[in-house]
Order: structure tokens, then C-alpha cells, then sequence
């Protein structure tokens, strides 16, 4: 009796090609594990990160380790491990090295990390930044900094949630995604120039950092819409970037805002959030901003005052522009100089 199998129609049900071997799956459009990213979770954890318990987070300060513990067991029950060649979640950062600039008399504190490993390129390393200290306790109240960045805190963990949860489905990234919460950016951008200075992984290595530093409210350009999201360097270092954030946004449909990437930026918005330590390393960056507001560094921000829904888009843009980075055959161009 003949047995005729038709390729592409039964077998394909079972992953098993033509040739016998069990077919490779491909890269699922990023949309499905976009929208595991939602409002409802990033309000469940901006409760916890951005509340009283955490006493402001102000650098090396008991709320702030109280905090990374909580991003920590996160990880660990999303089971994201920390990243191969460290010990465990933390990069430790000596006193000596925080106070060496300002003299502030702080203590030592940590930047905490994650990892999701590439299947083809595991060498190759895409970092999503956020930095997750605020002021702490000023005059006996708490300034919470739900926004600043408690915002971009909280992203983070969601969108390595939608990474682990891609490779578990047989999609995971073909390039490493290094998520990297950083500390002392308050007091002058020190976690990030830690790293840089201390990379855990070659900065040769490193295709790109996205950072996310406040995207949880508007500001006063903004008042009919949150439907938008400042978009700082992209284009600085390499067009390729650049071409990837725009298309990213395809799936989104916010406003991309350039207002603070321009040259004369009175702000000088891009020399000010962690993405300039990568940056000025010559690895193309990103930052992703909401823009201040009345409440920025104020004890007035409050993770109520968050618009969630807005959080939602601006950490499912940062989701799908880490996607085309890790993904993509070729690493972005260097083919600007970085002014």
C-alpha cells in the first residue's frame, strides 16, 4: 500500500519540513507580543515602584534597593534570568565611583539587570535603558517620581515579559536583549557611565541602546494629546536607527515629536538621560520622552497622575523598535558623527 504525504499540509501542522528535519520557526510579527504589554500591568507595578514603601528611591538609599528587589523578583517569576558572565541581578557601583565628580556623600548602590539570550547572534547585544532612582525624601515628603522614571521603570519589565514570552513560543530574538535599570542618573548619569566605563559585554558589541526616561504623562505643547512621544537622538549617530524608529511607529501611530532633537535644543535634552553614555561611545542610541510637566521633580508625581494608556503605546514603541533591532539581518550603520 502507498502512503503519499503532501509537504506543506500535514506535516506542516507538525513543524516538520520536507526533508525530515523539524522546520525552524520563523519570527512571529511583533504585534502579538506587543499587546501582552498593557495598561493594566504597568499600573499594577507603578503602584508598587513609585509608592511611599519605596521612600523615593534616592540613590543607594533603602527604598531604592527595596525597589530593585521588587523589579528583581519580577524577573525571576517571569523567569528571565540575569545575563551570562555576571553573578547575579546586580552590577555593584563603589561609593568612590558615584562621589568621584560631585562629592555628594553617596552610598554605594547597584544597576540591575536582565537578560533575554539571541538565538543566531547572541554576541550582539541590544540594551534597553531606563534608570530607576529618583530624589527620595526632600523636607519630609516623598517625591515618588512616578514618571521620572518610574515610567520607564516599569516598561522595562514589560517589555522583557513580551521578549521571554516570544522565545518561549519559539520566537525569540536572534540578537541578546540586555535590560539594564540604572542607577544614579538624579545625581549626574552615573549608573550609565558605569557601565560604559564597566560593560559587562564588549562595547563593540553593543548595536544600540533605547532608553526610556519619562513616558507616562504630557506636557504643556501637548494639551488636546498623549498620542505622541519625543524622540532624541536616533538620527545623531546613524540614519539606519533613525529608519527603524519610524518604521517601528508603524504599528503605533503616535506622533513622533523632534522638538528636542534639534542641535540648538536649549534644554540640551540629549546630553541629560542615560542614552548619552552609550552614545558618546559611538553606539547608536534612543531616547524616548514625554516631555516635563508641572509635576517633575515634584513630590506632585504621583503614579495617579500617570495617563496609562499612553504609557501603554510609548513602552510598546520602545517593544517593537528593540524587536527590529535584534531581529533585523544587520546591525545599524555608524555613518554619522554623532552631532
Amino acid at each position: 500500500m502507498k502512503i503519499i504525504i503532501l509537504c506543506g499540509l500535514a506535516l506542516t501542522i507538525a513543524s516538520i519540513n520536507c526533508s525530515g528535519q523539524k522546520a525552524k520557526p520563523k519570527n512571529d510579527n511583533p504585534q502579538k507580543y506587543m499587546n501582552t504589554i498593557t495598561a493594566a500591568e504597568l499600573k499594577k507595578h507603578l503602584f508598587i515602584v513609585a509608592s511611599d514603601e519605596m521612600e523615593g528611591r534616592d540613590t543607594g538609599s533603602k527604598g531604592q534597593k527595596k525597589a530593585g528587589e521588587y523589579l528583581i523578583n519580577q524577573y525571576k517569576s517571569d523567569n528571565i534570568p540575569f545575563p551570562k558572565g555576571a553573578v547575579d541581578y546586580y552590577q555593584h557601583i563603589p561609593a568612590a565611583f558615584l562621589n568621584a565628580k560631585r562629592n555628594e556623600g553617596l552610598p554605594d548602590s547597584e544597576n540591575i539587570w536582565a537578560f533575554v539570550e539571541g538565538s543566531e547572534k547572541p554576541d550582539e547585544i541590544v540594551v534597553v535603558s531606563a534608570h530607576y532612582d529618583h530624589v527620595g525624601i526632600k523636607n519630609g515628603e516623598v517625591y515618588n517620581g512616578a514618571d521620572d522614571d518610574g515610567s520607564g521603570t516599569v516598561a522595562l519589565l514589560e517589555i522583557a515579559q513580551a521578549f521571554e514570552q516570544a522565545k518561549k513560543d519559539g520566537h525569540g530574538p536572534k540578537r541578546s536583549i540586555l535590560f539594564l535599570h540604572v542607577t544614579g542618573e538624579e545625581h549626574g548619569l552615573h549608573g550609565s557611565r558605569f557601565y560604559s566605563e564597566n560593560p559587562l559585554f564588549p562595547l563593540k558589541n553593543t548595536i544600540a541602546d533605547i532608553n526610556i526616561d519619562m513616558i507616562g504623562r504630557r506636557d504643556e505643547a501637548h494639551p488636546d494629546t498623549n498620542n505622541y512621544v519625543y524622540v532624541i537622538g536616533a538620527d545623531r549617530l546613524s540614519s539606519d536607527l533613525q529608519n527603524i524608529v519610524v518604521d517601528a511607529n508603524k504599528q503605533l501611530n503616535l506622533d513622533l515629536d523632534y522638538k528636542y532633537n534639534d542641535l540648538n535644543d536649549p534644554q540640551k535634552f540629549y546630553y541629560r538621560s542615560d542614552h548619552y553614555n552609550f552614545a558618546k561611545n559611538g553606539i547608536p542610541a534612543v531616547f524616548l520622552f514625554n516631555g516635563t510637566h508641572a509635576d517633575y521633580h515634584k513630590a506632585t508625581d504621583e503614579p495617579d497622575k500617570i495617563e496609562y494608556d499612553a504609557l501603554e503605546k510609548r513602552a510598546k514603541l520602545a517593544f517593537c523598535i528593540a524587536w527590529e533591532l535584534a531581529n533585523r539581518e544587520n546591525r545599524p550603520v555608524v555613518d554619522k558623527d554623532g552631532k
